[in-house]
């Protein structure tokens, strides 16, 4: 699975994670909840490799994550979707989802692309237009596109609904829930709590950058005073 160990990291100088664990597991998502600055984005960056670890181990099947670059990261079967559905926005759709088969042989670009529009049908209307001209749930399914492009083994999507609207997330829900049918572990950042614990199986709550709940979803679902605590002390 993909393990967090004793993660430790700073941002500007400032400690912003405090030695956190967490695991998540294939075939199933994992919720990942907290306020704002809680510590969820810089978890998410630190797993990409986009950020350096101050202490703690990150590891995918035995293999070691921490210090390498994110295009190894992803190399070694895990991709991020981070938050604000950043998209290439001078490239066409098409070109969006070529670019992230570019660690792909030639001869499969085109079947890989094939195989997320299966998933995003709705995007093949919009290949020929330049990704800044599309909605913000389009521009997130291409996001997601482009992540599941090189066939990951474990997924991580900061703030999967920001902003979209509640059909929009719906859809995209539906997504989350296929790729773990599928086998791929998922890590879901999710703002709207009711929606992350109703589609996960384990949920880790942080706060200030520590962990203040570490359970099953239905257990977290139960005991709601635990996330009002956490939202409550941040605010």
């Amino acid at each position: 699975m993909l393990s967090v160990n004793d993660l430790r990291l700073q941002r500007g100088g400032k400690a912003v994670l405090h030695g956190i664990d967490l695991q998540v597991p294939p075939g199933e998502v994992t919720a990942l909840l907290g306020a704002n600055g809680a510590g969820k984005s810089s978890t998410v960056m630190a797993i990409g490799g986009a950020l350096p670890l101050t202490g703690g181990r990150i590891e995918v099947e035995g293999h070691a994550l921490h210090g390498q670059r994110p295009e190894r990261v992803r190399a070694l079967g895990v991709a991020v979707v981070p938050e604000g559905h950043r998209v290439l926005g001078d490239l066409s759709v098409l070109d969006n989802l070529r670019a992230a088969a570019t660690a792909l042989p030639a001869a499969r670009v085109t079947e890989a692309v094939e195989q997320v529009l299966a998933v995003f049908p709705e995007l093949r209307v919009k290949l020929a237009l330049p990704a800044r001209s599309l909605s913000g749930g389009q521009k997130q399914m291409v996001c997601i596109a482009q992540a599941l492009i090189g066939k990951p083994r474990y997924l991580a999507i900061d703030e999967l609904s920001l902003g979209l609207a509640p059909t929009v997330v719906k859809r995209l829900v539906e997504v989350v829930q296929q790729v773990a049918r599928e086998g791929v572990g998922v890590l879901l950042i999710e703002q709207f709590t009711t929606v992350a614990l109703a589609v996960s199986s384990r949920a880790y709550v942080l706060e200030r950058g520590r962990m203040a709940f570490a359970g099953s979803s239905e257990e977290l679902r139960s005991r709601p005073e635990i996330l009002h605590s956490s939202y409550l002390a941040a605010a």
